[in-house]
């Protein structure tokens, strides 16, 4: 099974092309002002365009309004949006049928109750479990910081996972989860918002080489989309 990696924050035309020459499978692109790897719409189109037709582009929103989201959908012209904030199932159902884009809502996880909020989002094409973020965190994802992995031992499959992730701990992430793609940021990083060539080509190395061995749990009925 080939794992799918997302490089996620991307800010830079060097760090696009470190992606895409390590054989990285998406590029997000943030759009939240109080994260470092906040871009703006002129940076984001740009980067696209860049990024058209040689890598998966992923636009990452937390709780947008339909001004953003018109606006990205018509500037940036993203191949999905990635939704990383309290949105609502209906919300989500919404903001796909308004784009005509597919969606990839993330669950924040803490303990395996948490696991099952993702059965409410039926209009997601994809659901990405992240590790929820500390009372009065500033970011609800980018933090650096991993969960518990056996809160998905009742995940349905497919699904994808962040939170935490680098390239000494992918491999066995992913053998405990089962995860059919890793989204990474922070841990392709020297410092909040300023990735790293050398560490993302070390990370998708590393999932490379666990691919083969991945077990995770046991398959599970798939999420429609």
């Amino acid at each position: 099974m080939t794992i799918k990696v997302k490089i996620c924050g991307v800010q830079t035309p060097a760090i696009l092309d470190a992606a895409v020459s390590a054989g990285a499978d998406h590029v997000g692109l943030m759009f939240f002002p109080k994260s470092p790897r906040h871009l703006s719409l002129k940076e984001a189109e740009s980067l696209a365009a860049a990024a058209r037709g040689r890598i998966h582009i992923v636009v990452v929103m937390v709780d947008p309004d339909d001004s953003l989201i018109d606006a990205v959908a018509k500037q940036v012209r993203p191949d999905s949006l990635q939704l990383h904030g309290a949105e609502s199932p209906e919300r989500v159902a919404a903001i796909k049928a308004r784009t005509g884009l597919p969606v990839i809502k993330a669950i924040p996880v803490a303990q395996a109750a948490d696991v099952v909020l993702a059965d409410a989002y039926a209009a997601a094409d994809q659901i990405l479990f992240d590790a929820k973020a500390a009372p009065g965190a500033v970011l609800p994802g980018g933090n650096g910081v991993a969960f518990d992995w056996s809160a998905l031992s009742d995940a349905h499959a497919p699904f994808a996972l962040s939170g935490g992730l680098h390239a000494g701990n992918v491999a066995e992430a992913l053998r405990r989860t089962g995860a059919t793609m890793v989204d990474v940021s922070s841990g392709v990083e020297t410092a909040p918002g300023v990735k790293d060539a050398t560490l993302i080509a070390q990370f998708i190395k590393a999932v490379r080489a666990a691919a083969p061995q991945q077990a995770g749990p046991a398959p599970q009925q798939a999420k429609a989309s």
